[in-house]
């Protein structure tokens, strides 16, 4: 049995996301971020993907280049709460890196644990700590996203703040 159908916290199955999808333009699209967004981890199990593909009957290679194409798919499971800082070059020249260690440090995750180039999510699922390319507010750098929240010159003593009122 498919692991989202266990795990669905919006009491639809995989089956009725479909359904309510099929037929319409966009629907492999529209069938993921649904399902992603009713899985409790936020992700899309590989199994998930081959019960998507089967049901649109669309070949797997397609559903995964799809899933893996756009930044908003998570193939491993998210944690609770989402931190995300920008790693653009006005960000990173006002100390961004830095506040990926300092994030790593308040989280008890090893610094190499978090770069540049990958998400890392802490062992009790409570954390994900992602970069992004630039989100667009350079003038207000550095930049960091906490549950969606923009935070704006965020520097140590800032981010311990954000962090503490989460944890």
């Amino acid at each position: 049995m498919d692991k989202f159908r266990s795990t669905a916290v919006s009491g639809e199955s995989l089956d009725e996301i479909i359904e309510k999808h099929q037929g319409k333009p966009g629907v492999l699209l529209t069938t993921l971020e649904e399902v992603q967004e009713a899985h409790p981890l936020k992700f899309l199990p590989g199994e998930t993907l081959t019960e998507v593909s089967k049901k649109l009957k669309i070949p797997y290679t397609q559903v995964y280049s799809v899933a893996t194409f756009y930044s908003f798919f998570n193939l491993q499971p998210q944690g609770k709460h989402s931190i995300v800082v920008c790693r653009g070059t006005a960000c990173h020249t006002k100390g961004s890196k830095a506040l990926l260690g300092d994030v790593g440090q308040i989280l008890g995750c090893r610094y190499g644990d978090v770069d540049d180039d990958s998400s890392f999510t802490t062992p009790d699922n409570e954390f994900t700590i992602k970069t992004v390319a630039c989100f667009g507010q350079c003038a207000q750098s550095p930049v960091v996203a906490v549950d969606g929240k923009i935070y704006s010159y965020v520097n140590s003593q800032k981010l311990i703040k954000i962090l503490k009122k989460i944890k």
